[in-house]
């Protein structure tokens, strides 16, 4: 099978990736939500309508109606890559989303993740 790229994946495969995964440690689909709503402005509505459509998961990045300044400044590691490392652009936002959702995951507050505390 060929290698395929993430970006080229829709964005409904990445979004229940990123449910299950929360799922599975007792948090829910709100919590991905939320953290997708705080990175890119997402609203939940428009996350749900996306999530039904074909669009790709780079265009889900690339359209993010209004990206969190904040963000920016989440730092940590995730698959060994330190997120404050990365340049700007939609890697280090699949990143940030993928550390956040992990901290989910882990049990952290989202006051927490969106370093509110």
């Amino acid at each position: 099978m060929p290698k395929r790229d993430v970006y080229s994946f829709p964005f409904s495969t990445i979004y229940s990736l990123l449910v299950d995964k929360v799922e599975r440690k007792g948090r829910g689909k709100r919590d991905v939500d939320a953290a997708i709503n705080w990175l890119f402005g997402y609203s939940e509505e428009r996350i749900e309508e996306m999530a039904h459509s074909d669009v790709t998961y780079s265009d889900f990045l690339l359209s993010a109606p209004s990206p969190n300044p904040k963000r920016l400044q989440k730092k940590g590691r995730i698959c060994g890559i330190k997120v404050e490392e990365l340049e700007e652009g939609k890697e280090r936002d699949m990143r940030i989303l993928d550390l956040m959702v992990d901290e989910v995951a882990k049990g952290k507050t989202l006051k927490k993740i969106f370093m509110e505390e």
